[in-house]
């Protein structure tokens, strides 16, 4: 049995989940909404405050959907109660980033400015300070959301192995290559 789909998900205080007829997995908690579709093979009870998620046999498909869906609807509950956040860092000279709002301007080193419009669900704060390299961190509920969005800017300029120059995540170590040698 899927270790991970066999556990049960505990319902924290402020959070409420309902199941439609239909499959759709709703949970609202103090920092939003968030619901998901699951599978109709798939079942979702709530059982002594805790969401238990169960599969009909044991074919491969439906260990698979067990573990996936649990995982998804995890996701969901710690979203609404303490949200996510992930941070990026621009390394490199001229590399900088700002936002109005929602719209997060970059400058990566191309002769343009890389102008991205975020979703409405996603906070966006920025910070350079001297010194340092510029920040940016993202805040959502939706685990799925933000690291398409983390994805989606750290694309525009990806770590090069060399110098290290580019979007890479705070914490993130780089597998850096040596550069050409000297001859003697």
């Amino acid at each position: 049995m899927s270790r991970i789909g066999k556990a049960p998900i505990a319902i924290p205080s402020g959070v409420s989940i309902s199941v439609s007829d239909k499959n759709l997995v709703t949970v609202k908690g103090p920092k939003g909404e968030l619901t998901q579709k699951v599978d109709s093979d798939i079942s979702v009870k709530e059982e002594d405050g805790n969401i238990v998620v169960s599969r009909p046999t044991e074919q491969k498909k439906h260990k698979a959907l067990h573990g996936l869906y649990r995982a998804l609807i995890q996701n969901m509950v710690v979203g609404v109660t303490d949200g996510y956040k992930t941070t990026q860092e621009l390394v490199g000279v001229g590399y900088r980033a700002s936002n109005n709002g929602n719209i997060l301007e970059l400058t990566l080193g191309f002769s343009h400015p890389i102008v991205f419009v975020l979703p409405q669900e996603v906070k966006v704060s920025t910070t350079a300070e001297k010194g340092k390299n510029p920040t940016i961190t993202l805040e959502s509920t939706d685990k799925q959301l933000i690291g398409q969005i983390a994805a989606k800017i750290r694309s525009f300029r990806k770590p090069e192995p060399y110098k290290g120059k580019g979007v890479k995540f705070v914490g993130e170590v780089l597998r850096r290559k040596a550069g050409k040698s000297a001859k003697k």
